[in-house]
């Protein structure tokens, strides 16, 4: 059997026309929507969802693309528009009976907690970024052989047949890669957790290669219009991360300040995969940004 979040009730919320997403929900109290990242799905929050469930209605879906949730075929340009997948979000919550909620992603989920908050401000209270810049931000550092680190970003980006052919020649091998050389403590995910992310990621791969090319056109150009715009994020943001900057040349936190009024940005020492690896660090500044 595929692994759960313990003590949570699945199901699956229609959000838009010809897409429902997966969701595990748990707990009680005011509402908390947990999205994960690349490349796994709302199984990363197991820890932290069934602490936060103690004080909090946690929703923990897996996005447009991933995991059990729909896949539609991107005929448009803007089906994975982190637009778009922000969108389903606000449409899950409601869904569910809350018009205002907390929202914190990790990796894409990030990018697509970040484009709801700015596109819904008076939906999400406080938003919580974890590892991640902004769309706009991650292109513009990343620079010479120090970007070979984000090679998936390039590859990904291609026009559509040449990364869906190579990646799905050897999914395991290429979404293994980053769960190997991002986790520091390799036991954070364990094997069936594990199984069920390389399951899940080859049976999506049009998707998850869509949801990236996204981030390299459309993302790019809403991220441009905002900064035109002199939009920000208006309510309480908390901001974890590795420290990328000293790796890569850039001060995360300037980058930063130019996005969120109100910012907690703070470096932590384990790997990518914090909630994994670090869920009591997570579960604290969920808990501060919380109580702001």
């Amino acid at each position: 059997m595929e692994p759960r979040i313990s003590g949570f009730d699945y199901q699956r919320v229609p959000v838009a026309e010809g897409v429902a997403l997966n969701a595990a929900v748990g707990g009680s109290g005011s509402p908390l929507v947990l999205l994960h990242g690349f490349p796994q799905t709302h199984l990363m929050w197991r820890h932290v969802a069934a602490d936060l469930a103690a004080d909090h209605t946690v929703i923990c879906p897996d996005l447009r693309g991933y995991g059990d949730s729909d896949k539609p075929a991107d005929t448009d340009g803007r089906a994975y528009a982190k637009r778009t997948m922000a969108a389903d979000v606000v449409a899950l919550a409601a869904a569910l009976g809350h018009d205002r909620f907390a929202l914190a992603g990790h990796d894409r989920g990030a990018l697509v907690a970040i484009r709801a908050g700015l596109d819904h401000p008076g939906t999400v209270t406080h938003l919580a970024s974890l590892d991640v810049l902004p769309t706009l931000d991650m292109w513009d550092v990343m620079h010479g052989v120090s970007a070979s680190v984000g090679f998936h970003l390039y590859l990904m980006a291609q026009q559509p047949g040449l990364p869906e052919a190579l990646i799905g020649a050897e999914p395991d091998v290429f979404f293994g890669h980053f769960l190997d050389v991002w986790a520091r403590d390799p036991e954070a995910i364990p094997a069936p957790v594990r199984a069920a992310y390389l399951r899940a990621s080859r049976e999506a791969v049009p998707s998850i290669v869509a949801d990236y090319r996204a981030s390299a056109g459309v993302d790019v150009a809403d991220d441009e219009a905002d900064r035109a715009a002199g939009r920000t994020l208006s309510m309480p943001v908390t901001v974890l991360q590795q420290d990328w900057g000293s790796e890569l040349g850039f001060d995360a936190l300037s980058r930063w300040k130019e996005w969120a009024r109100d910012l907690h940005h703070a470096t932590v020492s384990c790997g990518h995969f914090m909630a994994e690896e670090d869920p009591a660090e997570v579960v604290k500044a969920l808990r501060a940004l919380l109580a702001r």
